[in-house]
């Protein structure tokens, strides 16, 4: 599973490289299976729409709606649900979250009207709120940043492996599933798509615990070491100033706003992708449900290596603006000749996973950023901001994409969502010097303590 796959420490010697190793092989696979079925169960609905457009309720119109309501949700429910879980920790919050998420996602299935549908997708974004940007500051305390960029890549790559999962998955459960025991296709969709979430999420207790404290799994030196680390690495930030600290502190940073936006720009592309592919392939590719799963998982796939060997490049070089400028402009360069082109079935594809890598390494090497700014109930905050308000990206992005659809076919879509990428990798060169400075300034080497 290259996806979670740990740092590269072949023979670790000092307390802090083993530290480091234990916890990768520890808690990504937990974190990565969470966030593939967590991901499964948001974008399903791109492979219900195709069964779901025989009934009178559905339309385009009706599937933009439904599939960006869930981030209204999401909206709301945020920032609260972050500090809780900085006061509750993971263990708890994220099992409240995955348990409650999938039994939502399981009664997607049982809508019959445009009304049902979308107070079930919104209701899909209240049960998750809290679950990414969760992670993310879960994961500031095991690493500090000189890792971070290639583990949030290798947490994100779940992302990927959701696509190469569930894509054929969910292709196959439309060919099958066709009125079986009395229900549609896309009734059993979410319905057995739901349920993985739900046994996982039970069982989190079990395989999480709150911080290298309360790891039992770590020696005291392997513990005193990540923690010297990690207290440096906080250190550094705060000598270099404008880290905050409190609540209110992250809210009124023009740096979090500035995230924030250039997130709603790169979630454009990546719903884009997310919500619609299956869509593109049907028109350009193939009909065959079986064989649109299939095809949609090849971008997928092709992300996976991509983000793994993008972030740990951005990690060796300690630089994040021209990676992220480069990447997003390769992406939007591929979207705008898929959607203006005439491309055989091969040359989409091909288009489509170079603009699916290219949102899928912008996206996790951005997450690196943040935590720049922001430490303490400030990062729980101010993450959770630039998270839920990122991704209005995905409620507006389908509803843009609909109607771009309607006037000037896929590739208007497709126009859009480049348009939107490269813009985001722009505003981040631009935007983002003084925070990458604190990156390039010189700090004491990981596990120098231990030696």
């Amino acid at each position: 599973m290259g996806g979670y796959a740990p740092m590269s420490l072949q023979h670790p010697t000092s307390p802090a490289e083993r530290a480091y190793r234990k916890v990768s092989w520890r808690l990504l696979p937990v974190l990565f299976t969470a966030y593939i079925l967590a991901y499964i169960d948001r974008v399903n609905v791109g492979f219900a729409k195709l069964a779901m457009k025989e009934e009178p309720w559905f339309s385009d119109a009706v599937f933009a709606t439904g599939s960006g309501i869930f981030f209204i949700g999401y909206l709301l429910f945020e920032i609260p649900g972050n500090l809780l879980m900085h006061r509750l920790g993971a263990r708890v919050w994220i099992t409240r979250i995955m348990v409650s998420w999938g039994v939502v996602s399981s009664l997607c299935g049982l809508v019959s009207s445009a009304p049902a549908f979308y107070s079930m997708r919104f209701l899909l974004g209240v049960a998750e709120a809290g679950f990414f940007p969760g992670i993310i500051l879960y994961l500031t305390s095991w690493y500090p940043q000189r890792h971070r960029a290639r583990m949030v890549a290798a947490f994100m790559t779940a992302v990927a492996f959701a696509g190469v999962i569930g894509s054929p998955l969910s292709g196959w459960i439309l060919e099958k599933a066709s009125a079986w025991k009395g229900a549609e296709a896309w009734q059993w969709l979410f319905i057995l798509e739901g349920i993985p979430s739900i046994l996982f999420g039970l069982a989190l207790p079990l395989l999480l615990c709150d911080g290298p404290d309360k790891a039992e799994w770590l020696t005291d030196e392997e513990r005193d070491a990540l923690k010297h680390d990690m207290a440096a690495d906080q250190a550094a930030l705060a000598a270099q100033g404008r880290v905050r600290h409190s609540v209110s502190g992250a809210l009124s940073a023009s740096g979090v706003w500035l995230c924030a936006f250039i997130y709603f720009c790169f979630t454009i592309g990546l719903y884009g992708v997310s919500f619609w592919l299956p869509q593109i392939v049907e028109s350009t590719v193939t009909t065959d449900k079986s064989a649109i799963g299939l095809y949609a998982a090849i971008p997928w796939l092709c992300a996976v290596p991509a983000m793994v060997l993008f972030g740990r490049n951005s990690d060796r070089k300690g630089e994040r603006r021209w990676h992220i400028l480069l990447a997003a402009l390769a992406g939007c360069a591929a979207f705008l000749m898929a959607g203006s082109s005439k491309a055989g079935p091969v040359a989409m594809i091909a288009l489509l996973s170079v603009g699916t890598m290219s949102v899928m390494s912008v996206v996790s090497t951005f997450w690196s950023i943040p935590p720049l700014m922001l430490t303490g109930r400030a990062a729980a905050a101010g993450i959770a901001l630039i998270n839920s308000l990122g991704n209005l990206g995905g409620y507006f992005s389908p509803e843009l994409f609909a109607w771009l659809k309607g006037q000037y076919g896929l590739g208007g879509g497709l126009t859009a969502v480049g348009c939107f990428l490269a813009l985001g990798g722009i505003l981040t060169f631009t935007g983002t010097r003084k925070i990458q400075a604190r990156v390039d300034a010189p700090s004491e080497p990981v596990g120098e303590s231990s030696r």
